[in-house]
């Protein structure tokens, strides 16, 4: 794996995203005619980069509300594909990027986002989640903070585990399954360490196989340790494959040549979707935990006004509707807001919507509850990381 697809990760539109990056900073100036901007009118443009997962599909609320359009540019999410982005050119034109977060440190260090003035996002005082899942000095500070500073705003949080096929495996618990010799040459594995290498180290540390101090940030030998295990589960025949796209992975479990997935919830529900019995487990080492967050990126060129809409598409994306859309079309939470938002209004989401956006709240609460390991977007050892999982995806 070479370093610009290191920690590649839920690429909903991988195709699109692959273009974006690939074309850079000119399809995206030809896109949306530059990036400064300046007092607001019905043509200013906010540009945002974006997984694709985080567009409602319909920017009119904001865009009637604040008379400034949205342009959104789907782009990759491997971390150095994100700093890339941004470092030939992309802080001219871009003026807030939302991607899965921890990504401060190289953004920070490369003077390409500008810390959050949280004073003006009304919608971040009312929002719970701030001070419950991300509080200053625990692991969860990491995905929206950087050396005592604000940077990103919470968006997305979701935890993920595996999925399996129920009626071929029965009930499952424990990353274990991934490694077990019962289910040898049916399993598959994300091609991402921060995922399928995280599991492992949990699920190697939790059985007491490895010595592991943070599972999310270990050392250049723990790192040795983990893959010389996976090396020789691959040489063996336990994995049918190493996955790299959603859509891959799906058709994994439809087609029925794999059993035991290490995956994203939104493939099992995708595969639930195409008749398959494909359950996502609820794993005793706990989640890997993570979110997308909202950057305000350091664009020259952007004038008061144009700084001044940039937080409020933000703090847009922090509201009761985005988050209410969110969770309903990508089933992951949001906000509090969320769900008020839905039951106060029956004119734009049904009693099955509403009904919907709880339970995959409640869902994903519980996880956080449940607690486990956070991703570790940019890890200290991170030149290890990449070298180590280049030797597994190459044995």
């Amino acid at each position: 794996m070479d370093s610009n697809h290191y920690l590649s990760r839920r690429r909903l539109l991988q195709g699109t995203a692959a273009l974006a990056v690939g074309t850079g900073a000119a399809s995206l100036l030809a896109a949306c005619g530059g990036g400064g901007g300046g007092g607001s009118s019905s043509n200013a443009t906010l540009n945002l980069a974006d997984l694709g997962v985080g567009d409602p599909g319909d920017w009119s609320k904001f865009e009637s509300e604040y008379d400034w359009k949205v342009n959104l540019v789907a782009i990759g999410n491997a971390p150095a594909q994100v700093v890339n982005v941004l470092q030939s050119g992309g802080t001219g034109k871009y003026h807030v990027m939302d991607c899965v977060g921890g990504m401060q440190k190289p953004l920070v260090q490369n003077d390409l986002i500008r810390p959050l003035d949280t004073d003006r996002l009304p919608n971040w005082g009312k929002n719970e989640f701030i001070s419950s899942y991300f509080p200053e000095g625990d692991a969860g500070f990491a995905f929206i903070g950087y050396e005592d500073k604000f940077y990103g705003y919470p968006t997305v949080l979701q935890g993920d585990s595996f999925a399996y096929v129920e009626d071929e495996t029965g009930p499952l618990d424990s990353y274990g399954a991934l490694f077990d010799p019962q289910w040898r040459g049916q399993v598959a594995l994300e091609d991402n360490f921060t995922t399928a290498g995280q599991k492992a180290a949990l699920y190697l540390k939790s059985s007491g196989q490895a010595e592991i101090g943070d599972p999310a940030n270990m050392t250049t030998d723990e790192i040795t340790t983990v893959v010389d295990f996976l090396v020789d589960l691959k040489k063996a025949g336990q994995f049918r494959a190493i996955w790299t796209s959603f859509d891959q992975a799906v058709s994994l479990l439809t087609d029925k040549e794999v059993k035991v997935i290490d995956c994203w919830e939104p493939i099992a529900i995708a595969a639930q979707a195409k008749g398959v019995k494909a359950v996502y487990a609820e794993p005793q080492e706990g989640w890997l935990l993570w979110a997308y967050v909202a950057y305000l990126v350091n664009n020259p060129a952007s004038k008061d006004a144009t700084e001044d809409a940039a937080y409020e598409l933000m703090d847009f994306m922090g509201s009761g509707w985005y988050g209410a859309t969110i969770t309903l079309k990508q089933g992951y939470l949001t906000n509090p807001e969320a769900l008020t938002y839905a039951e106060a209004h029956s004119d734009e989401f049904t009693a099955d919507d509403v009904a919907k956006i709880k339970d995959i709240s409640e869902r994903v609460k519980k996880k956080f509850e449940q607690g486990g390991t956070w991703q570790n977007r940019w890890p200290d050892n991170v030149e290890a990381y990449q070298t180590e999982w280049a030797r597994f995806t190459a044995s």
